[in-house]
């Protein structure tokens, strides 16, 4: 692959484990420095960054609740401590209550929309002014945004609302000359997944219909990632990029 994203930044949120710890890599890998914020997993951003390290990135882990905006802006703080810009953002972090819709209350809901839409916005506001031009920013959605999955009816509304938000971002941000996408993720097995109670039957129904193969790693949506942030894609802009292994066309 080589390093074609030597001298760049990159800030991934929820980057300790899971589909977040695999972008840190692989932008990591493709030579970008990289910061992670992480809510509980200390352990697991230390070891990502220690590996990043290894590399011969510089690597920063920052803990921080990306559902509260003075956490937010704090952590920047921190940030800019080692790092005088960013070039690419990644809110990946989120949360969610795996409930039918009518046992779901306003806490859930307030906390739904907070991590896994506000935060795009509050990362925005804090990253654009250290983000030259070619910058990117990215969020990580799901099929729950546009399909009805059994007990995500407040996930799969904060996703939607997300993908809104990053298409607003695009348009607002694109004068600046900073691209916004939004990368949409199908079934992937990562640890979130053990909380799904139909958590087998999800995985064989996606292996079932899954033209491109039977699982999706992911490393599979870390690619989508780096894809996004190629000097290639600048020209791609207030979109989601759909991951799923072809498993959305399959009846």
């Amino acid at each position: 692959m080589g390093d074609l994203l030597t001298g760049k930044t990159a800030l991934i949120t929820g980057g300790s484990r899971g589909i977040g710890r695999a972008i840190a890599l692989k932008l990591g890998r493709a030579g970008c420095d990289v910061a992670i914020l992480y809510h509980n997993s200390h352990e697991e951003a230390e070891e990502v960054c220690s590996t990043l390290r290894t590399l011969g990135r510089r690597a920063q882990a920052i803990q921080a609740d990306v559902s509260d905006p003075e956490i937010i802006r704090e952590a920047f703080d921190t940030f800019r401590t080692q790092f005088k810009c960013v070039d690419f953002v990644v809110s990946n972090a989120a949360i969610g209550v795996l409930r039918p819709a009518l046992e779901l209350s306003q806490k859930h809901w307030r906390r739904c929309l907070e991590t896994n839409a506000l935060a795009l916005n509050m990362l925005a506001q804090q990253a654009v002014p250290l983000m030259p031009r070619g910058g990117r920013i990215l969020a990580i959605s799901s099929l729950g945004s546009t399909r009805a999955i059994p007990q995500y009816a407040f996930i799969g509304a904060s996703k939607a609302a997300l993908e809104s938000l990053a298409r607003s971002l695009a348009q607002e941000l694109g004068p600046r000359g900073i691209g916004v996408n939004v990368v949409s993720a199908g079934v992937v097995d990562t640890d979130a997944l053990k909380y799904f109670p139909n958590r087998e039957q999800l995985l064989a129904e996606y292996a079932r219909r899954t033209p491109a193969g039977p699982t999706l790693t992911p490393e599979d949506v870390a690619n989508a990632v780096y894809l996004l942030c190629l000097p290639e894609a600048s020209m791609i802009t207030g979109h989601t990029l759909v991951v799923d292994g072809g498993y959305c066309i399959s009846g």
